[in-house]
């Protein structure tokens, strides 16, 4: 089953707008069985709009186009599709009465312009948009349905949740596609498919296996093709099982789960605590834990030490171990940590120290450098790492790295 994605809007193309629409709908495509092959971005112009749908029909089963239903002058989707459809445009009366009912409610005057949003291509099938005044539309050419959705992304979502992924999934039942994502950090992307050679040679014709990098987090994706759910569910788990067998070190979750996501689970479930005192990291590592729902259970405070003297005065740094060492240092960064997990009297604390960059890197120290501290009733585990020039970069892995030697630690509580 082959499905394309077209998005139109001149605002997509020059980067006023970013194309959220298609990676959602690829993604429910996915579940629902399709073969994604293609995503197009396109101008709000007649021939290109022409010569997009010519592209697609007959070759594709689904086409989902987003965008140019709108009131105004620049939005022609709807006349163009009547010339690709042979049809031409009349007010629906059903339509308009919503429209009507949405305006009258929200106290907005009706005028032209609203009335325009009621007329549709007279051979299309109309798809009702509760959330909006633009309906959606349901074409059939040339043995390939082309669906016509707004542009904006929540009207777009109602109308493929409460109308076209329903019908698709009648009309098309042969096939089964499932999604396994496993998280994994500590290494690079080249290594990481020098590992896993083998892995990937066993895997079964109809499984695959993708790399998917991101600052320093990889995702593995598993995708199954079938047409039994339950048998490629189970050949979907022994794969994943034999992965964990392949890469223990690395893998730290499944399904989009971040670091944060992980750790804040894992000081649940062992009813932990946790304080942070960042220097080069600047708080993105206590922003990266806040943002999880329910972490004020575990997550006490954070020490944004930036300067030496706050290293000195709030974490009770020793100034002579900073003029010997240096602030970017294992001992400084050792003592940044038992600091803060003095204060706030926290079972954990994580530390940085490091130089983000563009500037202040030197032979011994360049660019990139981070020493990283774990303090817990345990004793400190420490570790230095060396990443890019970028600043804004490293902060990102700088934290992630910190994370990551928390969530060593505490699986090992």
């Amino acid at each position: 089953m082959r499905a394309a994605i077209i998005t139109i809007g001149d605002e997509l193309l020059i980067g006023q707008t970013i194309d959220t629409n298609s990676a959602w709908m690829g993604a429910e495509l996915s579940k629902a069985g399709f073969d994604v092959y293609r995503m197009t971005s396109i101008h709000d112009r007649r021939e290109d709009i022409i010569f997009t749908l010519n592209e697609a029909a007959g070759k594709m089963d689904v086409v989902l186009i987003t965008g140019g239903l709108g009131p105004t002058s620049d939005d022609i989707t709807k006349q163009t599709l009547c010339e690709f459809f042979n049809t031409r445009l009349v007010s629906n009366d059903e339509v308009l009465r919503m429209i009507e009912d949405m305006m009258s409610r929200r106290n907005f005057p009706m005028n032209d312009n609203n009335r325009r949003q009621a007329e549709v291509p007279e051979s299309c099938r109309v798809l009702k948009n509760a959330m909006g005044t633009a309906p959606g539309m349901w074409f059939e050419k040339d043995g390939t349905m082309f669906i016509s959705m707004p542009g904006v992304p929540y009207e777009m979502k109602y109308i493929m949740t409460e109308h076209v992924l329903p019908e698709l999934n009648k009309r098309f039942t042969s096939q089964i596609i499932i999604h396994r994502n496993i998280m994994t950090y500590g290494t690079f992307e080249a290594k990481l498919a020098e590992m896993l050679s083998g892995f990937e040679a066993g895997l079964p014709d109809n499984i695959k296996l993708a790399y998917l990098p991101a600052s320093g987090v990889i995702k593995l994706r598993l995708t199954g093709t079938g047409t039994e759910r339950d048998s490629l569910s189970e050949l979907i788990n022994n794969q994943v099982n034999n992965l964990y067998k392949t890469i223990p070190d690395f893998i730290y979750g499944e399904n989009e789960e971040s670091l944060e996501m992980v750790i804040g689970k894992l000081l649940k479930e062992k009813n932990l605590t946790l304080s942070t005192a960042e220097s080069c990291t600047g708080g993105e590592i206590a922003h990266m834990l806040t943002s999880i729902p329910g972490s004020s259970s575990y997550y006490k405070g954070s020490v944004v030490a930036y300067a030496n003297t706050a290293k000195t005065q709030l974490l009770g740094v020793q100034e002579e171990i900073i003029e010997k060492n240096g602030a970017v240092s294992e001992k400084v960064v050792q003592e940044m940590a038992i600091g803060a997990r003095n204060l706030f009297k926290t079972e954990y604390a994580v530390a940085t120290s490091g130089i983000a960059g563009p500037d202040g890197g030197t032979e011994e120290k360049p660019v990139g450098t981070i020493w990283l501290a774990v303090a817990s009733e345990k004793g400190i585990v420490s570790e230095k790492r060396v990443f890019g020039n970028d600043r804004i970069t490293n902060i990102k892995r700088f934290s992630l790295a910190a994370l990551n030697l928390l969530r060593k630690q505490i699986i090992n509580y």
